[in-house]
């Protein structure tokens, strides 16, 4: 099974299970993540679910899309490798992913 790191707001760092097909804000919600609000479910219109994807991954995962792009405008805490986590499907060419949970805003 594909694995992705979810590193918390503390700086813990753990591996998760990730069943294929299932966004990466469901892997963390279902991983035990209290952190990752995730207010809307997964419909792209809060940004509470908002994660930071380490550097060597922004090539396979992607940038963000319009709808996702004004969500993260909002966020003080945007950086060049934020997205929102209920927007990346997870799958076989994201094993070994890595993310970390943005501050709150």
């Amino acid at each position: 099974m594909p694995k992705l790191t979810v590193t918390d707001r503390s700086g813990n760092a753990r591996d998760l299970d990730g069943e294929t097909g299932l966004s990466v804000m469901e892997i963390i919600r279902d991983g035990g993540f209290d952190e990752l609000l995730a207010l809307c479910g997964g419909s792209c219109s809060c940004a509470t679910c908002h994660v930071i994807v380490a550097d060597d991954w922004m090539a396979k995962v992607g940038p963000a899309n319009a709808d996702e792009d004004d969500l993260l405008d909002s966020s003080d805490n945007r950086t060049a490798g934020s997205r929102l986590s209920c927007q990346i499907q997870f799958g076989p060419a994201l094993d070994g992913l890595s993310v970390r949970i943005a501050p709150e805003d």
